[in-house]
């Protein structure tokens, strides 16, 4: 098994399309899909439209706590790159719907087993974070 530093470069050099400088997040193609999915809400909203295709606002009531203009703006992005499809239905007043593609399918497969990571050690983690004490503010990490 490879080790993390030698698993970066070879994520940065081989996925890079742009190998002309050193690698950074604007060339890196893993990077790209990490920043997407790994925000506070796409994993949500992808995981909450795995099973159908959802409204907007049984999406919202779905999630829970996100705002209107938060979940508009991340399926947005989500439509954008190719993960969710949007479908609009000439009614009074329009009707919308949110379900996955393909790709979003695809992605949230291989999404499962962090998932379920998650899940089976969020007690665990949650311990970590209340054990954890901070170093003092004026001490360098």
């Amino acid at each position: 098994m490879r080790g993390v530093p030698e698993t970066f470069a070879v994520m940065n050099s081989k996925f890079s399309p742009d190998k002309s400088g050193p690698p950074d997040a604007k060339r890196c193609f893993v990077r790209d899909v990490l920043v997407r999915v790994g925000d506070r809400w796409s994993l949500l909203a992808l995981v909450t439209l795995a099973d159908d295709t959802l409204r907007f606002t049984q999406l919202k009531h779905a999630i829970g706590d996100i705002s209107q203009r938060m979940l508009a703006q991340t399926l947005r992005v989500l439509e954008r790159d190719g993960y969710v499809s949007r479908k609009v239905y000439p009614t009074t007043p329009p009707m919308v719907e949110y379900g996955l593609t393909v790709l979003g399918k695809s992605f949230l497969a291989r999404a499962e087993p962090l998932i379920a990571w998650a899940m089976a050690n969020r007690s665990q983690i949650l311990e970590a974070r209340k054990a954890y004490k901070a170093p003092p503010a004026n001490k360098a990490l």
